[in-house]
């Protein structure tokens, strides 16, 4: 299965942010079910303030038991 476009493209900007040490880990409240989440963020300015741009939250538990890898084709 072939990653989309969009989400290499994300990627790529976090690993840009990444490399600029410009990467932040935000407490958030999730906007659905209001559970604490742990963000992460490249941080960028904008003007006179500092803009967040969230990728995703981090996993609860224990990844390898939350996801399942693709099966082989």
């Amino acid at each position: 299965m072939a990653i989309p476009d969009p989400y290499r493209r994300n990627f790529e900007i976090l690993l840009q942010a990444a490399a600029d040490n410009a990467l932040a880990l935000l407490e958030c409240r999730d906007a659905e079910t209001g559970v604490q989440r742990y963000v992460l963020c490249a941080v960028g300015f904008n003007g006179d303030h500092y803009a967040m741009t969230p990728f995703g939250h981090l996993c609860d538990g224990n990844p390898y038991e939350v996801y399942v890898r693709p099966a082989p084709m």
